[in-house]
């Protein structure tokens, strides 16, 4: 029932923060961000509102020339631009990516690209093929968001046409695509309708997967398949939504209620059709105005991310989470105004906002730069069948220790001044802790075995 959400909700607000986080600075110089996903591979692309997406190397270096320019074919302003950008789960092979963008006449644009034949770090601008086309009334709450699913279709996050409370009642109608989850397949022919999408051969347009959303500005899906969306509010709360990805058709309540709190229920069903927040905060006493979703985190550099949703408001600048027991947590206040989070093809995650700043998110209780200042250079890490340690600054000798979590030491062996190869092969893959014991000084660090 939502009453008892409610509750619960007002609860988990008042979590006190308990997960420590750094953001270490990647790369800057960027306008205005919107998306930052990866193609599989060790770069990242970096998309910005005006049309242009731009390459962001594993070193933090940016190329030059653009991926892609489609600034020509948008209208940016305010929420409006080139919003979304997703590649096709099969890239490597087909080369297929496609972006999200609002047209000069301020119609939202799905589009699928190509990338050159002739270099990896371009695409080709003439290869566009438009998927879909969906007309704005107004100019905010677009949406934008693009994501493959772990079902290989494409899913489109649409916003419900904007102005302020829904006046048109769009997410809640099911004859338009505003304010909905859309489910397309790529690989069919056009109009790339899944035949088990919710709506086919019933009442409702055949590319509606998921509706009653405000402006469902990012969504993600985790390592288990489910669906994360994190929806902006109107005015009081603002609301993430978690459902298997195999559960279609759900309505996610806008603009009936706004989170768990009744919005407008003049047109509304019984309260049994609408699904409400896996978790929530409000914006009661405070400065808190908007959610910009994120990921899961399933890399392996940060064991205590394991499992948790990040999420930030762009307002505060405050980064939160929340765990797999649903409860809502915040974990720090930054700057930036964050307006999209990046996953790498590791798993590690980052953040960007209105200051043209790409961060890393690390972990400060139990981060891989405890060696930053040391004598010692120690790689890998994550590792797999070998670490080697080199001292920096010529030191004697001395011992190197590997103890697992619970503290057992599982493997020790003498290191010299120079350069040491430890034989990690018998070690199962987790999280230990190597130490380094030189009569000079004593160094402790976070090893991954993969």
């Amino acid at each position: 029932m939502r009453t008892k959400l409610l509750l619960l909700s007002l609860f988990f607000a008042g979590i006190a923060s308990a997960q420590t986080i750094e953001l270490e600075l990647f790369a800057s110089d960027f306008e205005s961000p919107t998306e930052i996903v990866n193609a599989g591979d060790d770069r990242l692309f970096v998309v910005e509102q005006s049309g242009h997406i731009r390459v962001l190397n594993a070193d933090g270096t940016v190329n030059d020339n653009d991926f892609l320019d489609v600034s020509s074919l948008i209208s940016f302003t305010g929420e409006r631009g080139l919003l979304g950008l997703a590649f096709h789960p099969n890239y490597a092979a087909n080369g297929y990516f496609y972006i999200d963008y609002t047209n000069t006449d301020g119609s939202t644009v799905i589009a699928r690209y190509s990338k050159s034949e002739m270099d990896n770090n371009t695409a080709n601008p003439a290869s566009a093929v438009v998927m879909l086309t969906v007309e704005q009334p107004f100019e905010n709450h677009n949406g934008g968001c693009l994501r493959f699913g772990p079902d290989g279709y494409l899913y489109i996050a649409m916003g419900d046409g904007g102005s302020g409370g829904d006046p048109g009642n769009r997410a809640q109608n099911l004859d338009l695509l505003l304010g909905k989850i859309l489910r397309l397949d790529v690989d069919a022919a056009a109009p790339y309708i899944p035949t088990t999408n919710p709506f086919v051969n019933v009442d409702g347009a055949d590319e509606i997967w998921a509706y009653g959303l405000r402006n469902p500005w990012k969504f993600s899906f985790d390592e288990n398949g489910d669906l994360w969306i994190a929806d902006v509010g109107q005015g009081a709360v603002e609301e993430i939504n978690k459902m298997p990805a195999t559960t279609a058709g759900v309505n996610y309540g806008w603009k009936c209620y706004e989170g768990d709190q009744e919005f407008d229920t003049s047109q509304c069903s019984d309260i049994g059709v609408y699904t409400g927040p896996t978790a929530q905060y409000l914006h009661a006493g405070s400065s808190r105005c908007s959610i910009t979703g994120g990921y899961v985190y399933h890399g392996t550099n940060y064991p205590n991310f394991s499992g948790k949703y990040f999420f930030a408001d762009f307002c505060t600048s405050e980064i939160g989470y929340v765990g797999s027991d649903n409860i809502l947590s915040w974990a720090g206040t930054f700057e930036g105004g964050f307006t999209t989070f990046g996953e790498d093809s590791s798993g590690e995650l980052y953040i960007a906002g209105g200051n043209g700043n790409v961060y890393k998110i690390t972990d400060t209780a139990a981060g891989l730069n405890e060696f930053a200042n040391s004598p010692f250079a120690v790689y890998p890490n994550p590792a797999n069948n070998q670490v080697f340690i080199s001292s920096k600054e010529g030191m004697g000798g001395g011992s190197a220790s590997i103890a697992n979590i619970s503290g057992q030491v599982v493997l020790e062996q003498y290191i010299d001044g120079n350069n040491s190869e430890i034989d990690t092969s018998k070690l199962q893959g987790g999280v230990y802790v190597l130490s380094i014991d030189t009569p000079e000084a004593k160094f402790s660090r976070k090893l991954i075995i993969r």
